[in-house]
């Protein structure tokens, strides 16, 4: 799952390799295209949080529903994805964003996809050689499996409500979950019962994944011993949750459900529960 500066460097001009750029700010959303204009890994293909990896907007949805099958298919067929190919998606670092698109591939059945560790950055800083070329699309044939990972809507949310039957862990940051500050969305605070469990604690120093030692060791003690069948993530809009699914897998926990409406979503009804801590 995940793949060093030198491993992805030494298969770079591997033919069954594809290679995405998934660098966005979710502030500044035309940032990420200009980045990647800027400079990118040689032969990487570019894919917008926005415009790609997101569905069309609705109003009782939240800021990023998931794309229609069919556009993920095309997309990915224009990447050169087909049966067997090996993938590999990166942003400027941590992988929070890049988390998106290999969760949507799973999602969809694809099981060769990695995350780069330390992403552009770590490459930068290695003296990897870098391009402004943007690959011509390619003639694939990615055939979709859509339901391959656990999908939760705001309806299995609600209904989990006081039961007890599920654990949601909120990747975003402490002081957003606890309502002390919010950015991005109108409201501020957190679905009641669930745990804060930043994204950024599955990161070391440099902006690398703790080994799965670690991991295992904090996400059990939020676990307490649940099965993968009774925990989800979330997060702002289902973007970073999935940093969350990817960190759980090394240490034993595959196939985590995602909350794809997550806070922003949450929130559209004034008649749900919100939760804030001082």
């Amino acid at each position: 799952m995940l793949v060093s500066i030198a491993e992805l460097a030494a298969r770079l001009e591997d033919p069954d390799q594809v290679v995405i750029d998934c660098r966005f700010n979710l502030q500044q959303p035309a940032a990420g295209p200009g980045l990647y204009a800027e400079g990118h890994v040689p032969g990487a293909f570019y894919a917008d949080l926005d415009q790609d990896l997101s569905g069309p907007k609705r109003p009782d949805l939240g800021r990023h529903p998931l794309p229609a099958v069919d556009s993920l298919q095309k997309l990915f067929s224009g990447f050169g994805i087909g049966r067997g190919t090996r993938v590999v998606v990166y942003d400027e670092g941590g992988g929070a964003l890049a988390a998106r698109l290999w969760w949507l591939l799973r999602w969809l059945g694809h099981a060769e996809v990695g995350l780069l560790d330390g992403g552009y950055t770590a490459w930068c800083a290695a003296g990897l050689p870098v391009s402004k070329v943007r690959p011509a699309q390619r003639a694939g044939s990615f055939v979709p499996q859509p339901g391959s990972m656990p999908v939760l809507t705001t309806a299995d949310i609600e209904a989990s409500l006081g039961t007890g039957k599920l654990l949601l862990l909120d990747l975003r940051a402490r002081d957003r979950y606890l309502g002390r500050v919010e950015p991005i969305d109108p409201v501020a605070g957190h679905v009641p019962g669930a745990l804060s469990a930043p994204f950024s604690e599955n990161l070391d120093a440099g902006g690398r994944f703790r080994p799965p030692g670690e991991l295992r060791r904090h996400y059990a003690a939020l676990l307490g011993g649940r099965p993968v069948a009774e925990v989800a993530c979330m997060c702002g809009s289902g973007v970073t949750a999935c940093h969350g699914i990817f960190a759980l897998e090394p240490p034993g926990w595959p196939g985590v459900g995602l909350y794809v409406g997550s806070w922003s979503e949450w929130i559209r009804s004034a008649e749900r529960p919100i939760a804030r801590e001082s």
